[in-house]
């Protein structure tokens, strides 16, 4: 390769480097979305910072069974396990769309045969030899490379759209393990809310029993008549039927537990619902604390970042470009392989092009308008995850501090009740009550007590949902 063609191929080269400086003059960088997040909870406006999101889950979530059950979801979870081979691939295809910077490098080896005919192809004129009598071979052995030059930043602006999509895999797993560690903990809390509505039934069984053989005595006495005892037995009887519905509700919870846990289905340990502690306050600092840790926030932004490069791409689309064709190196010969590495065999060729769409103008200008309206697509259901976010949260505040008004009155009905029932068998036995009384007071007791379960249950359960709608959960 003489002088004048390394200079010629330099000159190519540093020519197209310089015509990719301005390339980022072409294209607009990509900005976050602005974000009005005052008043986004309802009725307030907080200045606190102070947020229970940012407490470990561990912390949150003091029952040690409860603890167990998330950590082996963490890591045996089916979902889970997807969510991390889908960021696997994201990280591949990332890698992908950054290694198209850099040419394409083979290593090329041929061999061409050619037989001619007892004619010169060139003249006609015959020749004494017969048919397909002429025969030549070339051998070639070469590195060859092509590449595009990325003159307006289109494989940068795609190399980062590929790279939102990775982050996005990233806030997928985040939003899967928030999920995943609240539904575990409102199951959780089901299930043992579900033992105590099962003792709580049992109890008030054992009253209704108790009650039938008053009522059945005061019968034998002549205080009373067989009408009343059926109409005790019946109520008992339905107080009876209960109890199978609640150990079958208690039997798919701890299968739904395990399920999530990767297990077979069987039977789990746990704590009783009076052994479960909430945090003294639910500080849940200010929306925008709430909306930068939130994965579903984070991920409606990383698609809209998306879009916003691909609408780039297809901008791009528009200018020319400017590419390595082929550019080869090498050796060859012809009719034999003797000498094949000797200096004189070896050659070089280059070839590039410019392309300036024209007659496709039609194809690229949908295309921009269809990424223009993904990327406004992607920008309104940011917006909208944002209103929901704040609904969430204003939702859940409103609803646990409505439970915990609902418990103290709920305190005070049991207490009346309990008075009550005990109250109402007395005076049965002294004669100055009837049966009716007894059976409405320990059917009113047996309501107010499993609501009181399911207030505490509701408690349980909207501070779990507040931590998850926090961003906590994540670490």
């Amino acid at each position: 390769m003489n002088n004048r063609y390394k200079k010629r191929i330099v000159l190519f080269l540093g020519l197209v480097v310089l015509m990719g400086f301005p390339s980022c003059q072409v294209l607009n960088r990509y900005r976050s979305p602005e974000i009005d997040s005052e008043n986004l909870f309802r009725d307030e406006n907080p200045l606190d910072t102070t947020t229970i999101a940012n407490m470990p889950w561990r912390e949150f979530f003091t029952d040690t069974f409860l603890q167990s059950y998330i950590d082996e979801a963490l890591v045996n979870n089916f979902d889970m396990l997807i969510a991390e081979e889908r960021i696997k691939q994201a990280e591949a295809v990332l890698g992908m769309a950054r290694a198209a910077y850099f040419p394409d490098i083979a290593l090329n080896a041929q061999v061409t045969q050619t037989r001619l005919s007892n004619r010169d192809p060139l003249t006609g004129a015959p020749k004494d030899q017969k048919n397909l009598g002429y025969r030549s071979e070339n051998y070639s052995l070469g590195i060859v490379a092509g590449w595009e030059l990325d003159l307006w930043g289109k494989m940068r602006s795609e190399s980062r759209s590929r790279y939102a999509q990775m982050l996005n895999s990233y806030a997928g797993r985040n939003l899967l393990q928030t999920s995943l560690i609240s539904n575990i903990a409102n199951t959780y809390y089901a299930l043992i809310a579900l033992d105590e509505q099962l003792k709580v039934t049992n109890d008030v069984i054992l009253l209704m029993e108790e009650n039938l053989v008053t009522t059945r005595a005061l019968k034998e006495a002549g205080m009373t008549n067989e009408a009343a005892v059926e109409q005790v037995r019946a109520v008992l009887a339905s107080a009876r039927t209960s109890v199978p519905d609640l150990e079958s509700n208690i039997r798919q919870l701890e299968n739904a537990i395990c399920t999530m846990l990767g297990r077979k289905p069987g039977p789990v340990a746990r704590a009783a619902i009076s052994e479960q502690r909430l945090p003294d306050e639910f500080a849940h600092g200010i929306p925008a604390q709430m909306l930068s840790r939130r994965p579903d926030v984070n991920r409606a932004e990383l698609q809209f970042r998306s879009a916003y490069e691909l609408t780039n791409v297809a901008k791009a689309s528009f200018y020319p470009t400017i590419s390595l064709t082929s550019g080869v190196i090498g050796y060859s010969t012809v009719n034999g392989l003797e000498s094949f590495f000797k200096p004189e065999n070896l050659f070089a060729s280059i070839a590039g092009g410019l392309t300036q769409p024209i007659f496709a103008r039609k194809q690229l200008t949908t295309q921009y308008k269809t990424a223009k309206s993904e990327q406004k697509i992607a920008l309104l259901n940011f917006e909208k995850t944002v209103i929901s976010a704040g609904q969430e949260v204003s939702d859940i505040l409103y609803t646990y501090e409505s439970s915990l008004r609902k418990s103290r009155d709920r305190k005070v009905q049991v207490e009346a009740l309990d008075k009550a029932v005990y109250y109402t068998q007395e005076l049965l036995k002294a004669g100055e009550a009837n049966y009716l009384e007894v059976l409405t007071a320990q059917q009113s007791l047996l309501q107010a007590k499993l609501d009181q379960v399911s207030d505490k249950l509701q408690q349980l359960q909207s501070a779990s949902d507040l931590y998850r709608a926090l961003g906590g959960g994540v670490e």
